[in-house]
């Protein structure tokens, strides 16, 4: 397997509950390191722009609402195959239907507040991690 790279956010549900280490702790041990991370106040435009491919879905604007609601982290996560490992840490969208010991079944509000979001392939990976850090913010 080749080491990689994921961009992850830590949604605002999450962030105002103080979770973030928590959240972070289960990337680690779950094999993967932060190479990027900062804390943010998403704007509108950084909403819709990083969720433009949501646009037409009814609930667009209420995610964008919520993205803004308060802060998140975005990070650079780095690992053996980390679009994987992440999205296999972080559990189903649906905390529901999530794994015991997952970042959504452990921590999840709901659906749309499920405490993270994770890449889903490599090249999106890539899109996601350049829409938020410049090449010289990530560090390893």
């Amino acid at each position: 397997m080749a080491v990689t790279r994921t961009f992850s956010i830590i949604k605002p549900d999450a962030t105002r509950r103080n979770l973030t280490g928590a959240v972070t702790s289960k990337l680690e041990e779950g094999g993967l390191r932060v190479i990027a991370s900062k804390r943010i106040r998403m704007s509108k435009e950084q909403a819709e722009g990083f969720y433009g491919v949501h646009r037409e879905r009814p609930f667009f604007s209420d995610l964008v609402a919520f993205m803004m609601s308060g802060p998140v982290v975005v990070q650079v996560l780095e690992g053996e195959d980390a679009v994987k490992r992440n999205r296999d840490i972080m559990g189903a969208t649906n905390p529901a239907d999530a794994a015991e010991g997952t970042i959504r079944k452990s921590f999840a509000e709901s659906i749309e507040a499920n405490s993270a979001h994770g890449s889903d392939s490599d090249e999106n990976a890539k899109i996601e991690i350049d829409f938020f850090f410049a090449a010289d913010e990530i560090v390893g």
